[in-house]
C-alpha cells in the first residue's frame, strides 16, 4: 500500500510541476498583483528591454508594461485596468466617463499591435529632455539646451509629471486625464517600433518621465 501512496504522491507532484511550468519562475510580472496570470512565460516576449544595459529597472518596466498592453489589450482591460482605480487609491476614476471607461472600452476592442523595442537614440533624446526638464522645473516638449535639441529624436512624445511607478506612468499616458484630445494615449497605441523611455527627478513634480516613440 505504501507504494501505491507514494506512486500516487509522485504523480500528483508531476501533474502540478507540469501545471506550473507555464509560470516563470526567474521573473515575476509587473502585473502579478492584479492577476497571476501575467507571469506566464508565454508574456515574456513583451519584457523586449529585458538586456538593455543603458535603462534602468523601472524605465524597462515602463516598455514592459506598455508591450503587456498593446498586445493584450482585452485581458489587461479586465484583469488590471478594472481594479486599478482601487488598488491605486484613485476611486473616483471609475465614475469617470471620458477619460478612464472610455480607455477600458477601447482596450476592450483594441487589436494587437506591434511590439515595441528599446532604442539607444530615443533613450539619448528622452533623457536629455527629462534630465534638463526636471533640472529647470519645465513641463512640456520644447527643447531648451543646444544639446537636447541636437539629441532630439522621435516621431511621438509622451512627458509625465509625479509619477515614478512604471505602471502609474503608463496608465496615466493611458487615461490621459485633462488632456481632451487623448493625445498620450493616441501616441501610445500608435504603430511605433521602438521607443526610448528616461524617469528622472523633477523640482516640482519629483518625478517626470519621457518617452520617446519612433517607427
Amino acid at each position: 500500500m505504501k507504494y501505491v501512496i507514494s506512486f500516487l504522491f509522485l504523480h500528483s507532484s508531476f501533474f502540478l510541476f507540469a501545471q506550473n511550468s507555464q509560470v516563470s519562475s526567474s521573473a515575476v510580472s509587473p502585473l502579478a498583483q492584479y492577476n497571476i496570470e501575467w507571469n506566464n512565460i508565454k508574456y515574456n516576449n513583451c519584457n523586449t528591454a529585458v538586456n538593455a544595459a543603458y535603462l534602468s529597472r523601472s524605465e524597462k518596466e515602463v516598455i514592459y508594461i506598455l508591450n503587456l498592453i498593446r498586445c493584450y489589450p482585452a485581458l489587461f482591460a479586465k484583469t488590471v485596468l478594472k481594479k486599478y482605480p482601487a488598488f491605486s487609491g484613485n476611486d473616483y476614476l471609475a465614475d469617470d466617463v471620458f477619460y478612464y471607461r472610455s480607455l477600458v472600452d477601447t482596450l476592450l476592442t483594441l487589436q494587437p499591435i506591434q511590439l515595441l523595442y528599446p532604442d539607444k537614440a530615443c533613450f539619448i533624446s528622452a533623457k536629455c529632455h527629462a534630465y534638463s526638464s526636471g533640472i529647470s522645473g519645465y513641463v512640456g516638449h520644447t527643447r531648451k539646451t543646444k544639446d537636447c535639441i541636437s539629441k532630439k529624436y522621435y516621431y511621438g512624445e509622451c512627458c509625465d509629471y509625479g509619477h515614478k511607478d512604471p505602471l502609474d506612468i503608463v496608465l496615466s499616458l493611458l487615461i490621459d486625464e485633462g488632456i481632451p484630445s487623448l493625445g498620450h494615449r493616441i501616441v501610445c497605441l500608435s504603430s511605433y517600433a521602438k521607443i526610448g523611455v528616461s524617469i528622472q527627478p523633477h523640482t516640482t513634480y519629483g518625478h517626470n518621465a519621457v518617452l520617446d516613440f519612433y517607427y
